[in-house]
């Protein structure tokens, strides 16, 4: 099978991006399911927060178990299988490095949990809503920051970037998602409370009557 898929890709690749695009999609049906009410920049926003969560819980959750039992070289199922896909770009991941498993618990519990609460809080619209998007854009940034500035430091000797489906898919593209969307919810969080500010508390319940 893999000897006619075009170079770079492999039988499970191809399984682990479906897996992916799975994960979108219930993502999409959640948003669609839950956020029918809300405006179409917060759908937006549910969208990511649903695939956020779905991630962390699904994938990274394992990996955090895979790694305190044991290694994901040594774990077996389909699971383990795309973390060792995912591991050709960063070795680390193979072998339950301290850095990349702490950065990943904190992730699973801490994120996921805030993830779940904004979510709530934006369906509900919640005063609290912003105070928890700009706590997870930040979680999401430094995480991304420690995972991969040790290896930075010390040359990159774990990333492969040899191979194009390495480098722009599993490094560039999955990495960068994680920075880019957590820096446009900042920046919305930035402008949403700003025009709050501006309203004054009065200005503000008046609005949320008429609404």
């Amino acid at each position: 099978m893999d000897s006619v898929l075009p170079p770079g890709l492999s039988l499970v690749s191809v399984l682990s991006l479906l897996a992916c695009g799975v994960q979108v999609l219930a993502a999409i049906l959640l948003t669609h399911r839950y956020g029918g009410r809300s405006s179409a920049e917060d759908r937006w926003v549910l969208l990511w927060l649903f695939y956020d969560v779905i991630v962390h819980l699904t994938l990274e959750g394992p990996f955090v178990y895979m790694s305190l039992v044991g290694t994901v070289e040594t774990s077996e199922g389909p699971l383990a299988e795309l973390w060792k896909e995912y591991s050709k770009a960063d070795r680390r991941w193979l072998t339950s490095d301290p850095t990349i498993v702490s950065i990943e618990i904190l992730t699973v519990v801490l994120d996921s949990l805030l993830g779940l609460l904004l979510i709530h809080a934006v369906l509900r619209d919640k005063y609290y809503r912003h105070f928890l998007q700009v706590s997870l854009s930040v979680c999401e940034l430094y995480g991304g920051w420690m995972t991969f500035c040790p290896d930075w430091l010390i040359g990159s000797p774990h990333l492969d970037t040899s191979n194009w489906m390495h480098l722009w898919v599993y490094l560039v593209f999955f990495n960068g998602v994680w920075v880019l969307v957590p820096v446009l919810l900042l920046v919305q969080s930035w402008f949403s409370l700003r025009r709050l500010h501006r309203l004054g508390p009065d200005d503000d319940v008046k609005k949320r009557k008429t609404m």
